[in-house]
């Protein structure tokens, strides 16, 4: 197969570079067009109580959604403000589409006690198509801005995901301004020339173009959230990079050994090009396990995040090999180094790992073990606009509400749901549990109780009302919704779905690494490894943002709880990034091994020849996951450090000195699989490589 495409790219280089073309204008025309189809709405689960109540108010209830308008800065008993103010109630509830908007001055709670802010609430009719709704808020937070008032912030509904929308758009352009530059000059560091340098951009342009073509793609079905433009962005740059620095790495080394660039290609794409296509595997398996999710947004951010790992593979073992063809003509092949010059210091390394495994496993693992620890106490909730920067609109209303007035003032409240059949007694217990419950009729003979949490929207509190109200029904027929009763469902749905999750994703990883091996042990010491590095990471996420050490240094703060998108991309991604660096060093060791037949020698050689690539790629990779850190949004910030840390800590501490000491420790057992498993890796497995050269010396 590899070979087949090699031939394919070489045969014809114009006209698989004249596709990737036309599929780059395609990208970054057609696909950009996500950026106004994104949704906020993370923690829906369909089939759960909380998703069929909000489905039936949907259905029944005349009124819709709300958005909300602060005005701060100046007296609101001012005449002048006062007028202002009465003019633009009156012009909103003209506006199509509007419900209702209460008179702030005469509707209590809507005036700050200290007199210097007011809330405008703005509630939409019920059933609004997509454009008529679009037109009514986009009206009315006009009108409310027209308000002449120090600080006037609109926000709220589906003008939040607007927002959210608008900043995404933005914190990808200023991540790829940030990264591209220092990647191009990291990789003019690696290379040492501009040519060589410039082919990884190329790729990884096509993966982002890949990435905002599937994101839209999915759009058509289904809602994407506002968090898979930058992880999807983040994630195509990173791998392309990736997976063409390995591709750039061992054409060079090809080209040392043959002048015939088109031979230096085949081989590369034999050899690498394995790597590169097991590679993309792992990552693409270690996110179906979001798939079993019955939550919306896992299942596209999975869906989406895997189509783009796709892209970055296709990009590397057929753009790339049609680019090689065309120029690699003027790349300078790897510079011939003495035998055990190349690949020194991680040799070293190795050399160390193995002769002092023990004490090596004795140190790193329970190392890694206490800054796993915080995962222990890890809590997830939706958040609210504190994660969001304090320069967005939507973080600026709340901080003027959150100054002026009571706390839990513009809280959702828990909303219940109570059907015709509710006896009298059941409705008046529900009612009891807040002091400032709210009922309204709905047509068909339902009634709407609103009950208000204290403290925040997805807190203890409310969290606990939302439990409460479903203890105290019984079995009359009763649902409750809003946002901590989803956060519940949510948290009941992660903790039904996540052993099913683990299962997939191990069982499908451990195949993959069986194909690529032919051993049942290294995918065992594998996972093993990589969920080390891996609850390492997550519990210095949680050490940051939930606990709140460090987090200012970052331009965040501690929040209690991560975002509840935040662990299973994190788990998910990470786990299938550290296959990479993984799958690099095995497959120079497996090289080693089958050209030698020395075990221990092996694991050295092994590090001696993907060390340098698998730190440079580790190094790419925090770059770009560095840059989409700047955007200040919390839940990206908790996964770009959460990745970040992942990979270093994977590609520096699992691979340089875990992966030798256990190797080590394995010896020939390493490699060891029963008769039956061997005969099936005869059949299953990918062997396909390039010959060995001629000399020894290799270098990356």
């Amino acid at each position: 197969m590899l070979s087949s495409l090699a031939r394919a790219a070489t045969r014809r280089p114009l006209t698989v570079i004249l596709l990737w073309v036309l599929f780059l204008l395609l990208g970054f025309g057609l696909g950009t067009g996500v950026f106004g189809r994104l949704s906020d709405n993370v923690p829906e689960v369909p089939g759960t109580e909380s998703e069929r109540a909000a489905q039936y108010l949907d259905r029944t209830d005349p009124t819709g959604e709300s958005i909300t308008g602060v005005v701060e800065g100046v007296s609101v008993s001012s005449p002048a403000l006062r007028e202002q103010v009465e003019r633009a109630v009156a012009d909103v509830r003209d506006i199509a589409g509007v419900a209702a908007v209460p008179d702030p001055y005469t509707t209590r709670g809507l005036t700050a006690e200290d007199g210097r802010a007011l809330i405008l609430p703005v509630t939409l009719q019920g059933g609004l198509d997509d454009d008529a709704e679009e037109h009514a808020v986009d009206a009315a937070a006009d009108r409310i801005r027209q308000i002449d008032a120090p600080e006037v912030h609109v926000s709220g509904g589906p003008l939040l995901g607007t927002q959210l929308g608008e900043r995404a758009q933005e914190d990808v352009k200023n991540a790829e301004l940030i990264s591209l530059p220092v990647v191009l000059a990291l990789l003019l560091v690696v290379f040492g020339g501009l040519r060589a340098a410039a082919l990884p951009l190329v790729i990884a342009v096509s993966g982002i173009a890949g990435a905002f073509l599937a994101l839209f793609g999915f759009s058509q079905v289904t809602d994407i959230s506002v968090y898979a433009i930058q992880v999807t962005t983040m994630l195509g740059l990173g791998l392309a990079v990736d997976y063409a620095l390995l591709m750039l790495v061992r054409f060079r080394e090809e080209r040392r050994h043959t002048e015939d660039v088109v031979e230096a290609v085949h081989r590369t794409v034999a050899a690498a090009g394995r790597t590169v296509l097991f590679s993309g595997l792992t990552v693409a398996v270690s996110l179906t396990g979001l798939l079993v999710f019955p939550s919306v947004f896992l299942r596209s951010m999975g869906l989406a995040v895997a189509a783009v790992v796709v892209v970055d593979m296709l990009a590397a073992v057929t753009l790339l090999p049609a680019l090689l063809t065309k120029f690699g003509g003027k790349i300078a092949p790897a510079k011939a180094r003495p035998e055990g010059e190349e690949g020194r210091f991680f040799a070293r390394v190795a050399r160390f790992a193995a002769r002092r495994r023990l004490a090596v496993l004795a140190t790193v693992v329970p190392a890694l073990l206490v800054l796993a620890l915080p995962v222990t106490g890890m809590k997830i909730e939706i958040g609210d606009a504190t994660q969001l920067p304090t320069s967005t609109e939507a973080r600026q209303l709340y901080d003027t509400v959150d100054a002026h007035f009571p706390p839990g003032t513009g809280v959702s409240p828990v909303t219940v749901v109570l059907e015709p059949g509710t006896d009298a007694a059941t409705a008046d217990r529900i009612r009891a549990l807040s002091p400032t419950a709210h009922a309204r009729e709905l047509p068909g003979g339902a009634t709407v109780v609103e009950l208000q949490p204290s403290g925040r929207v997805d807190g203890k509190e409310a969290t606990d009302l939302a439990k409460e109200v479903r203890e105290v029904r019984g079995d009359a027929p009763v649902q409750v919704t809003g946002p901590a009763a989803r956060l519940v469902d949510f948290r009941a749905m992660l903790s039904e779905r996540a052993p099913w999750a683990a299962v997939t994703v191990l069982a499908g990883i451990f195949v993959l690494l069986f194909a690529f091996t032919g051993s049942v042990l290294i995918p065992l010491r594998t996972i093993l490894t990589t969920l080390l590095s891996l609850g390492a990471a997550l519990g210095v996420v949680v050490w940051v943002f939930q606990d709140g050490h460090l987090a200012g240094a970052l331009g965040a703060e501690g929040l209690g709880a991560l975002s509840l998108t935040a662990p299973p991309l994190i788990v998910a991604i990470a786990f299938g990034l550290a296959m990479d660096y993984e799958l690099f060093i095995l497959a120079r060791m497996r090289e080693a091994r089958r050209a030698t037949g020395d075990d221990q020698e092996a694991v050295v050689t092994g590090l001696r020849r993907s060390g340098r690539v698998v730190t440079c790629a580790a190094l790419l990779l925090a770059v770009v996951f560095g840059a989409f850190m700047t955007g200040g949004f919390s839940p990206i910030l908790q996964i770009g450090l959460g990745l970040t840390l992942a990979v270093l800590i994977d590609a520096t501490v699992v691979r340089m000195l875990l992966v030798p000491a256990t190797m080590t420790l394995l010896g020939s057992r390493a490699w060891w699989a029963p008769k039956p498993l061997r005969r099936v890796h005869r059949r299953i497995g990918l062997s396909e490589e390039a010959a060995p050269p001629a000399r020894a010396t290799t270098s990356v």
